[in-house]
């Protein structure tokens, strides 16, 4: 049996693609039990650490430990114990739903004995048992993104990797698909969610991990993240584009921390603001909560890519 200690744990991971480092020196740690969301723009590095640490890529530097166990060295004895959702849909669509969870349960060698009722229970917990007989090609994008996180627990894996889980589904799937992920984390299974949907890292996440240029920059709950870099409060204010880069200015002069937010600029932490500064701003703000959202433009980036 591996040794007890973090789900996975991280250490100096760096990756390099020809003169591009996807991952930087990468330290993470995701306990056992727990709901981890990794998040960060795309090129963030998300999608290669997911790689990294299924062994689909090797490090070029560092040390990776999934479940107690050394990765690449046992990577193979680490994803019997683990759940893949890729980004990609790859599920097999001549074969039906239930084919489809049949499939893999052969792979990760459910015992013969237990085998229907691991798929049975797969089929359930992303309620498509009445469509179990159903060929994958003719679910709609919504059942067919739930086979594929069934399919990553037909085993009863100890950990999950949801690498973009809910990527081009619309409002209302995505809502199903939170609930999926909800009963993992209450079941006590361990969770690492890579993804760029902010409302989704709050709904879900126990903690998270903010990824730019290929490292870890803030690490905590959603609720410790938002207080520490964007307080309780945030002005919005709106007006021409010069009057937001006297905002901007003023805020700037002041130690204020900004965020552009398209037609308007919003200033964090606004509940530390005194009389003197709040006198200087040319035009009247909306008041609002921070959110996660402040916290991620903050950290990681204004521009597009």
């Amino acid at each position: 049996m591996p040794a007890p200690g973090p789900a996975i744990s991280i250490r100096g991971a760096v990756k390099r693609y020809g003169g591009i480092t996807a991952v930087a020196g990468l330290d993470l740690d995701v306990p056992e039990g727990i709901c981890l969301g990794l998040l960060g723009r795309n090129g963030a590095g998300k999608s290669t650490t997911m790689r990294l640490l299924t062994a689909q890529s090797r490090a070029d530097e560092g040390e990776i430990e999934v479940l107690g166990l050394p990765v690449p060295r046992r990577s193979k004895r680490a994803r019997a114990m683990m759940g893949v959702v890729p980004q990609q849909d790859n599920l097999d669509e001549e074969l039906s739903a239930r084919q489809n969870l049949e499939v893999f349960a052969h792979i990760y060698r459910v015992p013969r004995a237990g085998r229907r009722a691991a798929v049975a229970r797969a089929l359930a917990l992303a309620q498509l048992t009445d469509r179990a007989d159903t060929p994958a090609v003719k679910l709609s994008g919504g059942m067919r993104r739930r086979l594929l996180i069934a399919r990553g627990l037909v085993h009863s894996p100890r950990l999950v990797l949801l690498d973009e889980p809910t990527v081009g589904l619309d409002p209302q799937v995505r809502q199903e698909l939170w609930s999926l992920i909800a009963r993992l984390r209450d079941e006590g299974v361990t969770t690492l969610m890579s993804t760029h949907y902010i409302e989704e890292a709050e709904r879900l996440a126990d903690d998270c991990a903010l990824m730019a240029r290929g490292r870890v920059v803030a690490r905590g709950s959603p609720e410790k993240l938002i207080a520490e870099h964007a307080g309780a409060e945030v002005h919005e204010h709106y007006g021409t584009a010069d009057r937001l880069a006297e905002i901007e200015r003023i805020a700037r002069e002041a130690g204020v921390p900004t965020r552009r937010t398209g037609p308007s600029i919003s200033l964090l932490k606004a509940e530390q603001f005194d009389d003197a500064l709040r006198a200087r701003l040319p035009v009247p703000p909306i008041r609002r909560p921070a959110n996660l959202e402040d916290v991620f433009v903050l950290l990681t980036g204004e521009s597009a890519d």
